[in-house]
């Protein structure tokens, strides 16, 4: 495992959210993949873009959320994609292959970051279909990093 320590004025400059880190942050790259902010798996590289991981995302707002039922979650937290049928609150301002989040509707709580295929106003028209592309779920490789 190749790990390279990073400077935070370097990882600031990298990614477009709303998340700093100070100069007293350690801030580390695995094998080009995945970035420790504090020990703690915070971004991960998808298609050489910079995507915050749900561990990351259970205690900071930085990606547009779409709420689906309850029926939802165990094909989600298997790696499934977003169906349009169980998507019940879309984030209006979600654009064609934004990241986002998915969350449960009964406490909110993320259960997988995906690539969105539409625009929300497209998402709403649709009644079935893929509508977001599984990237990052609860369970997988990238969660259980440690």
């Amino acid at each position: 495992m190749k790990r390279v320590q990073l400077r935070s004025k370097d990882f600031n400059g990298r990614h477009d959210y709303s998340f700093e880190v100070s100069k007293k942050d350690s801030v580390e790259c695995i094998d080009e993949k995945i970035i420790l902010v504090n020990k703690k798996p915070s971004f991960f590289y998808y298609e050489k873009k910079l995507v915050p991981t749900l561990k990351l995302l259970q205690e900071k707002d930085l990606l547009k959320k779409i709420v689906v039922d309850m029926g939802a979650v165990k094909f989600l937290i298997g790696g499934a994609d977003l169906m349009r049928p169980g998507v019940k609150e879309i984030d209006q301002t979600i654009k064609k292959e934004d990241f986002v989040v998915v969350v449960e509707m009964n406490n909110r709580k993320p259960l997988m970051v995906g690539l969105a295929l539409f625009d929300a106003e497209e998402m709403q028209k649709l009644s079935s279909g893929k509508v977001v592309k599984n990237i990052h779920y609860v369970g997988d490789a990238i969660w259980k990093f440690v």
